[in-house]
């Protein structure tokens, strides 16, 4: 069992930046690639990134692409979503998930409990 918990989401205004952080309980974080995934209201839950479980494979979505990075620590079981030039579509919950390297939630075997982003304009 991987356990997830996300941290870092909050208030910003249009243009800032925000740093996400999941840390993973358990000895396997290096067994999986990790993503994020955001959702908002009304909406399905949407790819935003992925990395392998060396790091060296990543994937972003075409709306967040080169605005956010995604970036792992190993050695503190940690993986990061460093947000850029945030803009008000942005705002939703952001889940980060354990599993495989794939756009497809289904490819995630494990998910944390989300955080809130809201990007006020």
């Amino acid at each position: 069992q991987v356990q997830l918990v996300e941290s870092g989401g909050g208030l910003v205004q249009a243009g800032g930046s925000l740093r996400l952080s999941c840390t993973a309980s358990g000895r396997t974080f290096l067994s999986y690639a990790m993503g994020w995934f955001r959702q908002a209201p009304g909406k399905e839950r949407e790819f935003v990134a992925t990395i392998s479980w060396s790091g060296d494979i990543t994937y972003y979505s075409d709306s967040v692409k080169g605005r956010f990075t995604i970036a792992r620590g190993n050695a503190k079981n940690t993986v990061y979503l460093q947000m850029n030039s945030l803009k008000a579509d942005d705002t939703a919950v952001y889940y980060c998930a354990a599993g495989t390297t794939t756009v497809l939630p289904d490819g995630y075997y494990y998910w944390g409990q989300g955080t809130q982003v809201t990007v006020s304009s």
